[in-house]
């Protein structure tokens, strides 16, 4: 099982209705050891729902996106280096074997997956992956409240700017793009996979 975490930018908030217009991804070991890294911009399919206020939050222009690949060009791409990192040919038209144990990742990644399969369907293209998700807020969630009872001190937000901040890590470039953010989500990933080998049971209760 690998560990693909990935973070998204939208055209806006409705995956029936608004568009990836970015891909950053990091892909990993079952044992959380950095395979390769992704990113790329897409152009909208529908240039007409493109939100000003996600613009805001991304800083994406459609002005920018001009010469971005379309998805028919980008998820196929994203395939390929997938398999390219596990050293198998990817196929053309339908990668879904090779790639169902891949279990995608990241913060708050229910809204991410979402999206990511709303771009399939779009393009009328086999869904690769499994339906199995690891959320990081979820994580944080059950096990934030585990260590502040035992006397540690945890973040009382769930963002990834202060899980980030709580184990002293920051993104390697000043530039916020979706691929910084996956990166710095995996790192934050592998330091709660740190905090999980911690935890330990009473064979008394």
């Amino acid at each position: 099982m690998e560990y693909l975490v990935i973070d998204l930018e939208m055209s806006g908030d409705d995956p029936s209705y608004h568009d990836v217009i970015e891909i950053g991804a990091v892909l990993y070991t079952d044992n959380w050891m950095e395979l390769g890294r992704y990113q790329s911009y897409v152009y909208p399919e529908n240039e007409e729902a493109f939100s000003k206020p996600s613009e805001e939050v991304h800083g994406i222009s459609l002005e920018q996106l001009k010469d971005a690949p379309m998805l028919d060009d980008v998820l196929p791409e994203f395939e390929a280096w997938m398999l390219g990192l596990r050293k198998l040919k990817p196929d053309p038209f339908d990668n879904s074997r090779a790639l169902r144990h891949t279990m995608i990742s990241g913060l708050g990644i229910v809204n991410d997956f979402a999206f990511l399969r709303a771009a399939y369907g779009i393009i009328n293209r086999r869904w690769p992956f499994s339906y199995h998700m690891l959320d990081m807020q979820s994580l944080t969630h059950a096990l934030f409240p585990i260590f502040k009872a035992a006397g540690e001190a945890v973040p009382e937000r769930q963002s990834l700017t202060a899980i980030a901040a709580y184990f002293n890590l920051e993104r390697e470039t000043e530039e916020h793009n979706a691929l910084e953010d996956a990166v710095l989500t995996g790192r934050c990933f592998i330091e709660l996979n740190k905090m999980i080998d911690r935890l330990k049971v009473d064979p008394a209760v």
